[in-house]
């Protein structure tokens, strides 16, 4: 079955011209992956200590805003259930995900506290807070990074460009270079890179 070469994109009026558009994008997010890479260390530190942590019955809880409360559950969701290999659940949850008890929180104290609370009613020392933010700026991830640490609870959080005030608010902090696209993408793949370290440090790694 011969396959029809694609049609490029017809232009109109005097925009950019689209391969150049497409292009910047992928050399922007060319850059930020480079940055991930830079910081594999850290990943295979952070997805090993979280390995040991929930198998010894410790709880992930996860947050963000927009696309990276979507990341955010998608790390918790790979965790509940399987990233690659077979193993027991791991306790994960994602703090945006309960639609009722968000609309109340933020109804009855705010949209600030709508993590902050969650956390308080749900972390104990020694489980892990990570929090994902382009910006680093969110005010809402930043009253739980303060609510956690009090509670002995260990934040991480990966984060646009430094200095930002979530990564001086965290106990560790991944800074990503890049526009907010890019960022977010790169939470994908930093959210693969951990699950990938817990997988091969429970022993379930599959190749």
């Amino acid at each position: 079955m011969s396959t029809v070469p694609a049609t490029p994109p017809t232009r109109t009026g005097a925009g950019p011209d689209p391969e150049l558009v497409v292009g910047r994008h992928l050399d922007g997010l060319a850059a930020t992956l480079t940055a991930v890479r830079s910081h594999a260390p850290v990943f295979a530190a952070w997805g090993t200590e979280l390995a040991n942590r929930l198998s010894a019955g410790r709880r992930l809880l996860a947050a963000g805003n927009g696309g990276s409360a979507a990341e955010a559950q998608h790390l918790t969701a790979e965790l509940v259930g399987r990233y690659r290999g077979e193993r027991e659940p791991l306790s994960a949850l994602a703090l945006h995900a309960d639609t009722s008890t968000i609309t109340a929180l933020g109804n009855d104290y705010g949209f600030v506290e709508i993590y902050a609370r969650q956390v308080r009613a749900h972390g104990r020392p020694g489980d892990v807070l990570i929090l994902l933010s382009t910006s680093g700026r969110s005010e809402n991830l930043l009253a739980a990074a303060e609510v956690a640490r009090a509670l002995g609870v260990t934040v991480w959080s990966i984060t646009g460009p430094a200095p930002n005030p979530l990564a001086q608010a965290s106990d560790e902090a991944i800074c990503l270079p890049g526009v907010t696209p890019s960022v977010q993408e790169a939470h994908l793949v930093a959210v693969h890179l951990l699950c990938e370290m817990v997988d091969s440090t429970l022993g379930r790694s599959v190749a």
